[in-house]
């Protein structure tokens, strides 16, 4: 069997994921969230100084079906539908609340049917990203630009029964809030402030923006995605 190493942060040791459990506003809805990255799952587990722990596991994708939304044939307007569906977004009536529903109607894949979901993070400034393009203030070209601001990198979600029953817990490494904390806040202050400059650049005069996929009807198997 394929084995993937699996970290999830957390303020505690969770040695047995519990399936049907957590906050189902999170990006791709209810499921477990983890990173092959170690270093950031130690970030994402110390949300406050006193720190967490890395939780390690071992992960048989074997027979698992799994939607890669960084790979081809998904772009990022599935990945920003995906997101409208499930975290709570504050519209307001006319253009943003059109874009919300026209991507939703118009972009969003079916990523309930499948095991695993490996994608973007939308932590706070992704989702201020992802905000501005909705109302029109970034590009369709600054919002892909923007998901590699700061190198959150991507996340694994467990999505089904089926893949709760092949993740093996392989034990946990101690995260040091006064050092992971800190680079936690650190990145998102990069993302941002990159994020800034990318706003500020001089705009290309073909750049789409959100109104221009409404008015000229783009639909999911646009060349131009």
């Amino acid at each position: 069997m394929e084995k993937m190493t699996l970290f999830h942060g957390s303020a505690k040791v969770i040695e047995q994921p519990v399936f049907g459990a957590g906050n189902p506003k999170n990006d791709y809805g209810l499921g477990f969230y983890c990173t092959k990255d170690l270093e950031l799952a130690k970030e994402w587990a110390c949300a406050e100084l006193r720190g967490g722990f890395a939780n390690k596991y071992s992960l048989e994708t074997q027979g698992l079906e799994t939607l890669h939304l960084n790979e081809k044939p998904y772009h990022i307007l599935n990945w920003l539908a995906i997101l409208l569906e499930n975290r709570t977004f504050f519209t307001s009536s006319g253009l943003p609340t059109e874009a919300r529903n026209y991507l939703l109607d118009n972009f969003l894949p079916a990523y309930k049917d499948y095991d695993l979901i490996i994608g973007y993070r939308a932590d706070d400034s992704y989702f201020s990203f992802a905000s501005a393009f909705l109302n029109n203030t970034i590009s369709l070209e600054q919002l892909r630009r923007a998901m590699h601001l700061g190198l959150l990198g991507e996340q694994v979600v467990l999505k089904s029964a089926k893949s709760f029953e092949t993740l093996h817990f392989e034990g946990f490494i101690p995260a040091d809030g006064n050092v992971y904390f800190l680079k936690r806040q650190a990145r998102d202050r990069q993302a941002r402030e990159d994020y800034k400059k990318e706003k500020s650049a001089e705009k290309a005069a073909d750049a789409v923006y959100m109104i221009d996929i409404l008015r000229q009807k783009w639909n999911n198997d646009d060349p131009r995605l």
